[in-house]
């Protein structure tokens, strides 16, 4: 005990030591992923206590997903639709800056040609931004600048007068919904900070005539044609953004309803992507969903799985797929080179967590009599957010029938690694963002060996997902990585496809030499 306590504490040193070493942007970001390894690395000298309670995540894991694929709330990327409609409004807003910033100049009036030059300059960034796919900063720009903008135009300029009130802080009701929007695509306090102050400030100018001190008011003759353009504007992107919410949330229910029906009329169907040992021997497969559409085609995991999370689907989905991988494994059994495989699934927070789980997994096993061994559920940290005892009671119940756990994207949660001591795992799985990071600096590479390192010291098997080169394989192979899964060996592929690689590799290779062909081939299909 003694002894791999010391270890632990020399892992925690170099971690430590490593981290320091990085510079400030890859520091900033290591730091929020390996806190909870930094601060209790030293969790091997106790031997009793209670977890912490201050410290969970609140970070879903969405299951049965394609490598790679960005989960967001609402429209996790944006449609080339809606990436146009950014533009063209970006553009609306250059034209109509120049427009005025001609009439002023035309005018000699240049404290508002100059102002308007402003907001045609703030539209052209905005519209480059948007062109170069920084979708965030773009709409980050548009948010606060115009805010600010439009605030001082009304405090500077559009002071209102007997004959013509203020129209200016009519745009302010738009800029608050389009951040509601991108709230909705990204929860985010910042959003919230610019609807607050965007709606306050429309509040204040409209039941007020505060001007600055130095305010230069425009001409009654030029207000006049102003107060019927800007209001006709305000009005249009008030309406725009209310139809865009409104098709946002539409679709929204539109896809709850149409997966509902996918799983009724078997649309759903689960691709298969190899899992090897260090002996590059396939021993395994992680079942990944797909769903494919009867007009639309396949449809990308995360264009779906983010709503089938909000709209309460999860259960119903997780459960199709828990029974088709069962009825998978019952197909295996009967063929010596399929027999001995596992077959791991992942399991949402949400499905694992509902009342009645361990039950309706072991009579899957029951209904299709397969080897319980041979499944393997994937978790992630986020299952212990409604309590740690509930959790490995459910886990017991099912290790108890033989069904074996990997915590899955271990590293990226903020839970304690108490939590992991008790948790009854017996795999680990690296996520595939600390592979990447492996190879690109020497902090990268310190923090792989240290995960390894410390899951080997659990008695844990530890497997990297996401390799996807014969650079980052070598390297985990040689931090004492024991499984590997990624592109570089395989992508997901059908059930048939995944069939004839393997039985392919054993009937034509004996050993390692030999498979690497086949595992590039399958990887380019």
């Amino acid at each position: 005990m003694k002894e791999r306590a010391c270890r632990s504490q020399a892992s925690r040193r170099q971690l430590g030591l490593t981290v320091n070493k990085l510079h400030d942007r890859q520091a900033k970001s290591l730091r929020l992923r390996i806190q909870f390894i930094n601060l209790e690395a030293v969790f091997y000298l106790k031997t009793t206590g209670d977890p912490p309670d201050s410290v969970k995540s609140d970070s879903v894991k969405i299951p049965e997903i394609m490598p790679d694929t960005p989960q967001q709330s609402l429209g996790n990327k944006p449609s080339q639709r809606l990436i146009f409609a950014y533009q063209g409004a970006f553009l609306i807003v250059v034209l109509f800056g120049l427009g005025w910033f001609f009439y002023f100049a035309t005018a000699e009036n240049w404290p508002l040609a100059y102002t308007d030059l402003t907001m045609v300059a703030l539209g052209a960034l905005g519209w480059l931004l948007i062109r170069n796919h920084q979708i965030n900063a773009a709409l980050t720009l548009l948010e606060v600048a115009f805010l600010i903008f439009i605030v001082a135009f009304c405090l500077v300029f559009d002071v209102p007068t007997e004959a013509n009130p203020r129209v200016s802080h009519l745009f302010l009701p738009a800029i608050a919904l389009l951040a509601y929007f991108n709230y909705l695509r990204e929860k985010s306090s910042f959003q919230l900070v610019v609807i607050a102050a965007a709606l306050m400030s429309f509040i204040y100018f409209s039941s007020t005539k505060t001007a600055a001190p130095f305010a230069q008011s425009v001409p009654d003759e030029v207000r006049y044609l102003g107060i019927w353009i800007n209001s006709t504007l305000a009005t249009a992107m008030l309406c725009s953004g209310v139809y865009a919410i409104h098709r946002a949330s539409t679709g929204q229910t539109e896809i709850s309803r149409a997966l509902r029906s996918a799983v009724r009329n078997n649309q759903l169907e689960l691709y298969f992507q190899p899992q090897l040992d260090n002996a590059r021997r396939i021993i395994g497969a992680e079942a990944l969903l797909r769903w494919k559409h009867p007009r639309r085609g396949y449809i990308p995991p995360g264009n779906f799985i983010p709503i089938a999370e909000e709209s309460g689907l999860m259960p119903l989905i997780g459960g199709w797929v828990l029974k088709e991988a069962c009825r998978t494994l019952a197909a295996w059994q009967d063929d010596p080179a399929l027999s001995r495989l596992t077959l791991a699934v992942n399991v949402s927070a949400n499905q694992f967590n509902v009342t009645g789980f361990e039950q309706s997994v072991l009579e899957a096993v029951k209904l299709f009599n397969v080897d319980p061994t041979k499944l393997k559920l994937e978790l992630t940290e986020s299952v212990i957010i409604s309590g740690v005892e509930p959790v490995v009671a459910k886990m017991n119940v099912l290790r108890a029938s033989g069904i074996e756990f990997a915590l899955d994207d271990f590293g990226t949660g903020y839970s304690s690694l108490s939590y992991l001591r008790q948790l009854p795992v017996s795999q680990l799985k690296v996520d595939r963002s600390f592979v990447q990071e492996s190879l690109e600096s020497p902090g990268g590479a310190s923090l792989i060996r240290s995960i390894v390192r410390m899951g080997l010291e659990l008695d844990l098997t530890v497997l990297a997902e996401g390799i996807e080169t014969a650079a980052q394989y070598l390297f985990l192979l040689e931090c004492g990585c024991q499984e590997f899964q990624g592109y570089y060996f395989g992508r997901p592929v059908p059930e048939n496809d995944f069939k004839t690689l393997v039985i392919s590799t054993a009937e034509t290779t004996s050993g390692s030499a030999q498979l690497q062909p086949l595992l590039k081939s399958a990887a380019r299909s």
